[in-house]
């Protein structure tokens, strides 16, 4: 016999009549928050070469990216859902971001906004992916909060019972948060050693990290699969072999950026 934990968790911190604030929307907020305040740390330090007003402008472009990307990415794991509830596609605070949506649209942002100022797109990336996988993690905790994604079937000690799926659970969310939190480490420590890479290292190692990651702990996710894997999954898979390819084709860890091509 194992031990079951019930999950009776209110995804709702405040209701005030009709408005709510929800712990997904918290993390969502304080994401973008805390990536505007590293992006102005790093402007003052002059290792990124924008303007204070260039930088309001960024974090809008940004904003706006992650949601637009990340819903239509989401839309596509239920389109009949969507299509007899319409409204529901703008009702971002009860879940339903794509991870592989939000990461298209911010890094096409990203690339048009740095392209229109000249900026260094790769500088951009490398330090926006430092925050993007703590706030991921954090995103995965919301999700356990909100009793979303669950998992596969399970008898271990830890299995939940989720009121959106019958039977004792992997909590999938719990491992993806912690894999992420494992991925943002690794990344302040290969950041803090960043004179010894080029640009963009940072963030292919976050591609290479999070497609790896995803492939491997979405087999105790419980979603459609064919041919053995997840939508999910093939997104994944597919980041994780660009991500290799660019690692092994124009990165060398070890080597001074001046000692090799620089990435075009």
């Amino acid at each position: 016999m194992y031990l079951m934990w019930v999950h009776n968790i209110n995804p709702t911190l405040l209701k005030l009549g009709p408005f709510e604030v929800r712990f997904y929307g918290i993390v969502f907020a304080l994401g973008f928050l805390v990536t505007y305040l590293i992006l102005n740390h790093y402007r003052k330090k002059q290792e990124i070469k924008i303007s204070k007003d260039d930088l309001d402008n960024y974090i809008i472009y940004i904003i706006l990216g992650v949601v637009i990307g990340s819903r239509i990415f989401h839309l596509f794991w239920d389109i009949p859902y969507y299509f007899t509830n319409p409204l529901k596609i703008f009702a971002i605070w009860e879940g339903g971001l794509a991870f592989h949506g939000g990461l298209v649209g911010i890094l096409f942002v990203t690339y048009y906004f740095c392209k229109k100022k000249n900026l260094s797109f790769w500088k951009f990336a490398d330090i926006i992916a430092i925050p993007a996988a703590l706030f991921l993690a954090f995103g995965r905790i919301a999700n356990f909060i909100n009793g979303e994604l669950p998992g596969t079937l399970s008898n271990l000690p830890w299995c939940v019972q989720f009121p959106s799926a019958e039977g004792c659970r992997h909590p999938s969310q719990i491992y993806g948060a912690i894999k992420r939190f494992i991925i943002f480490f690794i990344l302040i420590a290969l950041y803090k050693k960043k004179e010894k890479f080029k640009d963009g290292f940072v963030f292919w190692m976050f591609i290479a990290l999070m497609g790896l990651g995803r492939l491997l702990l979405d087999f105790f996710r419980d979603d459609p699969r064919f041919l053995s894997l997840s939508f999910g999954q093939y997104q994944s898979l597919i980041m994780f072999i660009i991500a290799v390819f660019v690692l092994l084709k124009y990165y060398k860890p070890f080597q001074k950026p001046q000692d090799h091509d620089a990435l075009t």
